[in-house]
This record gives C-alpha cells, structure tokens and sequence, in this order.
C-alpha cells in the first residue's frame, strides 16, 4: 500500500505539469492580444508612422509652440505734430514686442537713440495722417522699420516684431 500513494503523487506531479503550460498558454496568449491591440491602438492614432517619424513630430510640437513673448515699455511720448490747422499735439504710449530677451537689452541699452528715432517720426505726422486706424498702423509700421535699424555702425540690426499704441491722444 505504500506504493499507492506514490503512483498518486507521481499522478499528481504528472498532471501538475499538464495544468502550469495551460496557465502560461493561456498568459502568453493575453499578453500577445494586449500587445496587439497596443499596438494597432497605436498604428491608428500615429497615421501608421514608424517611431521615428513620430519622435519628429514630436519635435515639431515643440519646436512650433510660440516663444514667449518680450515686451519693452517705453515712457510716454507727447509731441507737438506738424502744424495742420492750428496746433496739435499728441500723447502716446508705446510697447515694442521684441523677438528675442537679447533684442530687448539691446532696446534697453540704445534707449535714448530709440527715443530720438520714434520722436523724429511722431513729430513729421500730421493730426489728419494719424488719426484714423490705417494712418495708426502705417505709423506703427514705420516705427517698427526705424527701430530695427542699427544703432551703430556695424552692429546687427534689432527684430522688433511689432510696435503697439497701448495709449493714444490727439488734442
């Protein structure tokens, strides 16, 4: 009798096996589906892009996400304009957004001859030239284009995207 219980636990060692490659069939065959799904879950929302292909894209993400944006102040302006129909002056405050923090330092280093240049144009305009909103975006125009201009010779011009008239009064 004592050979029974062996021939029942060799029965059970020999059927313990048959049940452990049932579990890992069964494993492996739920990994290779989670996969597969992963992967077509992938393959549909990358447009089927290979990895690198996607890593670009990833970069070009970034890469166009806007800079922030750097402003400079300048103090207010109030000229005299070019005598019209008696006289006129006018009040205004001025914010460039420059393209770069070093064209700002360079705006704030040349400050007086930025000042020089933007009161050389508000004073050249007439009442009439600037009253209207064309004639304030030709102005902001021009004094973009003014500013830009290097301030000394040989040195890199600055990029001042654009000029904005944060205050503007004509009496």
């Amino acid at each position: 009798m004592a050979q029974q219980p062996e021939v029942e636990e060799v029965a059970e060692e020999g059927t313990a096996p048959k049940k452990s490659n049932k579990k890992l069939i069964i494993i492996i065959a739920a990994v290779v589906i989670l996969l597969g799904g992963g992967v077509a879950a992938w393959l549909l929302t990358s447009g089927g892009h290979d990895a690198e292909e996607g890593e670009h894209a990833t970069e070009e993400k970034h890469a166009a996400e806007p800079k922030v944006p750097v402003f400079v102040k300048l103090d207010t302006f109030t000229v005299n304009l070019n005598p019209e129909e008696g006289d006129k002056y006018l009040q205004v405050d001025i914010t460039l957004n420059a393209s770069e923090k070093a064209d700002a330092d360079m705006l704030e280093q040349y400050m007086p001859q930025v000042r020089n240049r933007v009161l050389m144009i508000l004073t050249s305009k007439l009442a009439s030239e600037i009253s209207d909103m064309e004639g304030k975006q030709i102005l902001g125009q021009e004094l973009t284009e003014q500013i830009n201009e290097p301030y000394s010779e040989g040195a890199q011009p600055l990029t001042v995207k654009e000029t904005f008239f944060t205050s503007f009064v004509i009496q």
